[in-house]
């Protein structure tokens, strides 16, 4: 095993970066997600094979300390769990920074106990051509995805970019299952350890980005919304970091922001934040791109639409312009589409 990964390493080492077919940089959102279900092999591999830069996986521990991907560690609306009788007695309720949830969660299954039960698609009211993938892959574990990124970098000869998110640090830190170690640990297993290779880190926290900061020279990305404010700093809104003095602050240990596309443009138009953001040495990779009406702004949604998709290539054409340097979507070749100047005469 180690002489395979001295191997990948060295081959990582030879290939190029993807060539910038456009800008800003095309972030896979918990893989092809609007195309097969979230946070899947399946799905980071299409994404992959549709150009993405960057796949994004966020990351939860099991009751083993093992990192899987899953958006959040309540998974009854992502998996079978709920058709498992043997697992009726985990169901329970728990507050996770200060919301109460009701359901099954990862940190109280083994790894072995979770390759049990299947994804399924998360929101199949929205996305119901998903359906037909329910139950036909596991929950990958993040070693899984580092795997399948390397296999996927000697296929296609370029580098393929990995954008982990810890999801709750400090509530899985309090119950002992820390994501840091286990985090580094894999990345530094697979040859990531600077600040040139094609990895970002990202939270909507704050404190364990500075523990990372102070750990590694991977890049990381602070996570902000329109509202509220880190679950690790109840006295600190997103408003107060995204000011001149706060952004300063965030260049301290991050190389980068993630707002929200509300951040950017209002309804009256763009924001300043890009330029605020530019100015303080940071990065603004923006979230979350979809092409569904009920995710599009009211200028870029369509009626008529079959599939109730709209002005997909407007809107990321729209967000591109306000200078960002990356984005999210969940649909990552229809984003690198509308990037891609036309060659039709």
């Amino acid at each position: 095993m180690r002489g395979l990964i001295h191997a990948g390493l060295l081959l990582m080492s030879l290939l190029p970066l993807s060539p910038a077919l456009a800008e800003p940089i095309i972030i896979a959102h918990r893989g092809a997600s609007g195309e097969r279900p979230e946070h899947t092999l399946a799905s980071y591999e299409r994404a992959i094979d549709q150009g993405a830069d960057y796949i994004e996986p966020d990351l939860v521990l099991t009751k083993d300390g093992v990192l899987v991907a899953r958006h959040e560690n309540e998974i009854s609306g992502t998996t079978d769990v709920a058709d498992h009788p043997e697992f009726a007695d985990r169901k329970t309720e728990k507050t996770i920074d200060g919301i109460v949830m009701t359901g099954w969660f990862t940190e109280d299954f083994t790894l072995a106990e979770l390759r049990t039960l299947h994804a399924r698609e998360r929101l199949p009211d929205v996305r119901p051509a998903n359906k037909r993938f329910n139950d036909l892959y596991q929950i990958p574990t993040f070693e899984e995805i580092l795997q399948l990124v390397r296999a996927k970098e000697a296929e296609a000869h370029r580098r393929i970019g990995l954008y982990p998110e810890t999801k709750h640090p400090t509530y899985f830190a309090k119950i002992g299952l820390p994501h840091q170690a286990a985090l580094l640990g894999l990345l530094s297993k697979y040859g990531y350890g600077t600040p040139d290779d094609p990895v970002f880190i990202q939270s909507f926290e704050v404190g364990n980005l500075k523990a990372l900061r102070a750990a590694t020279r991977l890049r990381l990305i602070q996570l902000v919304d329109a509202e509220g404010g880190p679950a690790d700093l109840p006295g600190t809104s997103y408003a107060d970091m995204l000011t001149v003095q706060g952004l300063g602050e965030i260049a301290s240990y991050a190389d980068g922001i993630g707002p929200s596309a509300a951040l950017l443009i209002a309804p009256e138009g763009p924001t300043a934040l890009v330029g605020r953001a530019h100015e303080a040495g940071l990065q603004v990779h923006v979230w979350t791109l979809r092409m569904e009406n009920s995710f599009l702004p009211a200028q870029y949604q369509r009626a008529d639409d079959p599939q109730g998709r709209g002005d997909f290539t407007g809107w990321v054409r729209a967000v591109a312009a306000t200078g960002v340097d990356g984005l999210f979507s969940d649909f990552p070749g229809q984003a690198r589409a509308a990037l891609t100047p036309s060659t039709t005469p």
